[in-house]
């Protein structure tokens, strides 16, 4: 699992609103010589022979890191295109290096993507030019995170929830409710846990959605400054009784092992490890649901490699390949056909819709409301992290 540095976040400049986008050109390419393609194409053009893609550290292997873990080679094989790439540690590295003009091919994840197609970084996908893209889950299509208006900005790429993780013997009885790590946190003061980012502040808004129905929230993404507020409040409530955030897996690990941390958030991935070292932890949706995420592979609106960029989104998504990177990384896949090559499908509830439904994948909090209210403006992500840096202190 590579997720871990999904943590700290720079501050996003201007408020986003999601304006004209760009879209890839039919003038003609570098490389191959194949025409460029659009949304509109109906087919793609010769491969260019290279394709440079930006993406989270373990979503891009070619053998160089564990010669078993390989799903590169087979791509260049297939397609004759060169992959070059580079990995990011945060989504904000990730959305000012796409600026550069220097990535055919981003993998995203939510508090990214509308950032990218506001800015006209990334362009809209012709899915009907990526064969694999039908098996994708359908729960996984068309959402507020990888799409505008109906029309896709990329492929899905996997999923996973952020769960709540306990230590057996400290937490008693078994927590059923986020409230373990915010209204009742002082039973374990000085060893709850959370993720360290300003997204996290979607997580108490999940919370209040359940637990102060009057504030009306609908979209843990979609608040409103009276919303909003009463998420910082709750977050800054529960600030007293942190240990550590954590943004790094392997810490959280640790900490759970040393006893240092007996409940917090987690990702089942961290689960596995634990329960694999004989750890006394255990995870669970509990029953307001959960924040999660749902990353997509999007294509540069200059790609210099437009038909390599496609092909990848393409390869990236059929089942056995998507069944490596995603098993690799320790998320569910996209597809149900992916499963056929993965023996934990089960434990990472891939396919199962009705789980699905209860995870609110990331989002960029923008003024636009994506609950779709008119009548207000919403709290932008420059805010949230700005807030995120005073609760912490």
């Amino acid at each position: 699992m590579m997720h871990k540095t999904r943590g700290a976040r720079a501050t996003v400049g201007a408020a986003l609103a999601i304006g004209a986008i760009a879209v890839l050109s039919g003038c003609g390419t570098a490389g191959g010589g194949g025409s460029a393609p659009s949304a509109e194409a109906e087919k793609l053009g010769d491969m260019e022979g290279q394709v440079s893609i930006l993406a989270w550290p373990g979503y891009v292997e070619d053998g160089s890191n564990d010669p078993s873990v390989d799903w590169v080679s087979g791509f260049e094989d297939k397609t004759g295109c060169t992959v070059t790439s580079k990995s990011y540690g945060t989504s904000d590295e990730a959305v000012n290096l796409m600026k550069t003009g220097d990535y055919d091919v981003v993998a995203a994840s939510g508090d990214a993507t509308l950032r990218l197609i506001a800015a006209g970084d990334v362009a809209p996908v012709n899915t009907d030019l990526i064969p694999s893209y039908a098996g994708v889950y359908d729960f996984l299509k068309e959402k507020e995170w990888n799409s505008v208006d109906g029309q896709s900005y990329g492929v899905p790429h996997g999923y996973g929830a952020n769960l709540l993780l306990y230590n057996t013997d400290a937490v008693t009885p078994a927590p059923t409710s986020w409230s373990a790590v915010f209204d009742d946190a002082s039973a374990h003061s000085g060893k709850v846990t959370a993720y360290d980012s300003p997204i996290y502040i979607a997580d108490a808004a999940v919370y209040l959605m359940a637990h102060q129905p009057d504030l009306g929230i609908k979209n843990p993404y979609a608040l409103d400054e009276k919303q909003f507020q009463a998420a910082v409040d709750l977050l800054t409530k529960q600030r007293e009784h942190i240990g550590e955030y954590w943004s790094d897996y392997l810490k959280e690990i640790q900490s759970f092992e040393t006893g240092d941390s007996v409940v917090g958030t987690t990702w089942q991935v961290i689960q596995n490890s634990l329960e694999a070292e004989g750890a006394k932890t255990a995870v669970v949706l509990p029953d307001e649901g959960a924040t999660g995420w749902s990353d997509t592979w999007m294509i540069a609106s200059k790609a210099k490699s437009p038909n390599c960029a496609y092909a990848w989104l393409d390869w990236i998504a059929s089942p056995e390949v998507n069944a490596q990177a995603t098993a690799y990384f320790g998320e569910a896949p996209s597809s149900q056909a992916a499963c056929d090559y993965r023996d934990d499908c089960e434990a990472y509830h891939a396919g199962d819709a009705d789980y699905a439904s209860k995870i609110w994948y990331w989002t960029t909090p923008i003024q636009k409301c994506v609950d779709g209210r008119t009548d207000v403006k919403c709290v932008d992500y420059a805010t949230w992290t700005e807030s995120w840096a005073q609760i912490k202190g």
